[in-house]
């Protein structure tokens, strides 16, 4: 590997693509494994796995077996991260991808309620805990081996093309049901779902290949020969990163919270109200594919003016477009679907989600950033994994109309804002040193005033 100290220009510029273009892979389809099995638990998994009870009931059941994923990924945040801060990013990243693919492969060789009756529901849960566990490792450790291999100026930009993996995983997988659902119902019930799940295998084997030509990071490197590597990580964040995985929960929160109402409760709604099935899932095709460039315009756009005005501009729309999308939601028409879902993702989120990347990044130290930034952004997808359950609760409590649901996601936004602007103020200092900051560029105006002495 090459010494990042020695390296040569064109060497760095190399294996900084190199990096990012691993990472962007291995999220790719971390993600297309994820969003396949919300869109099944969505339409499939209640006839499937819970036919034996009333059909609202397996609805809700199939959404509970969503949301375990989204409990395990905590989990799998410190599990990967400790091994991530203190053996390297590169293994960690490996382990994670085979761990989903394995995952994934086997929800698709799961035999129905129908053949082994309880048993097959246990199974299903057993699966999508591993694969929120695996999830819960992977998005840190690929968005850090891309900005901790690109120059501090472009953290944003590298961030983004990760962060661009979870729509480009989505499109993948709206995409490939969208086919399968153009198969006769019962042909779809009984085997079609099963093929994008056993696709999984052979995705796999191209990403890995990719990956695992990918150096190590060199900044964990270097970090590691200067002060050795933290002893428990996790006990190293809590310490003395408290304020920061507190202000990335907050900050995520909305973004995650809107993407997860959007890809599931938002399908079926907007599916119970007279559109088509097949043609919402083209349209939440159609919105993922624009988000990928929306992810990485904002991003660019933060490298340039920042981070915490780039995403504050995203809250603001997302607080006052959230009302009329959600209402187009509703509507028997699948251009006001598509526009519904157009200002909710690639306008409103991913203007939060492009320069979420390098904001959590600067955030934490290098020896315990893959902990900090795993256990953060995952806490906050843990709890956005219950928006589904919550929207549908919230939708019977108005009355069938998603006043609530709004009111909830205005207010998710206007902490986005507040949580945002008190990033300022947090002073990110290495474990175990003085209090000497450990960003020595600042690759934004926010990360400026993070590296100055508060006195």
């Amino acid at each position: 590997m090459t010494h990042p100290a020695t390296a040569t220009p064109r060497g760095e510029k190399h294996a900084a693509r190199r990096a990012t273009l691993g990472s962007y892979l291995g999220a790719t389809l971390e993600y297309y494994d994820f969003i396949l099995y919300g869109t099944a638990a969505s339409l499939i998994f209640p006839t499937v796995f819970f036919s034996q009870v009333e059909p609202a009931t397996g609805v809700v059941l199939s959404f509970l077996t969503l949301a375990v994923g989204y409990v395990m990924r905590p989990l799998g945040a410190i599990l990967f991260g400790h091994f991530g801060d203190r053996l390297g990013r590169k293994q960690m990243l490996i382990v994670t991808m085979l761990l989903m693919g394995a995952a994934s492969v086997g929800i698709g060789a799961v035999p129905s309620g129908e053949s082994i009756g309880q048993a097959a529901a246990v199974i299903l849960v057993a699966l999508r805990a591993l694969q929120g566990i695996a999830v819960g490792g992977e998005w840190a450790g690929a968005s850090l081996m891309a900005m901790e291999h690109a120059r501090p100026r472009r953290r944003g930009l590298a961030g983004s093309i990760v962060a661009s993996g979870g729509p480009s995983g989505a499109v993948l997988a709206t995409l490939v049901f969208s086919l399968v659902s153009l198969l006769p119902q019962e042909a779809l019930i009984g085997w079609g779902w099963r093929l994008p799940f056993l696709a999984s295998g052979v995705i796999v084997v191209v990403a890995l290949v990719v990956r695992a030509g990918v150096a190590e990071s060199p900044e964990f490197v270097a970090a590691r020969r200067q002060r050795g590597a933290v002893r428990i990580p996790i006990v190293a964040t809590l310490a003395g990163s408290r304020r920061s995985v507190l202000v990335v929960v907050l900050c995520a929160l909305a973004p995650f919270f809107a993407q997860s109402v959007t890809a599931t409760f938002g399908l079926r709604y907007a599916v119970a109200h007279g559109n088509d099935q097949a043609s919402v899932l083209l349209m939440l095709t159609v919105s993922n594919f624009l988000t990928i460039f929306a992810t990485i315009g904002s991003a660019a756009l933060s490298d340039r003016f920042g981070r915490v005005r780039t995403m504050v501009a995203g809250y603001v729309l997302g607080a006052v477009l959230v009302w009329p999308a959600l209402i187009l939601l509703g509507v028997a028409n699948i251009g006001a679907v598509l526009l519904a879902v157009l200002i909710l993702q690639p306008l409103v989120n991913a203007t939060v989600a492009g320069p979420l990347a390098a904001f959590m990044a600067e955030l934490f130290p290098v020896r315990t950033r893959f902990t900090g930034v795993g256990v953060s952004y995952q806490l906050a997808s843990s709890l956005a994994g219950f928006a589904p359950l919550v929207a549908t609760a919230l939708v019977a409590a108005g009355g069938g109309t998603t006043t609530l649901l709004a009111l909830l996601m205005t207010a998710l936004a206007l902490t986005g804002i507040v949580a945002a602007a008190s990033s300022a103020r947090i002073r990110v200092v290495d474990p175990g040193t003085d209090a000497t900051p450990t960003t020595t560029e600042p690759s934004s105006p926010g990360e400026a005033d993070r590296t100055k002495d508060p006195t």
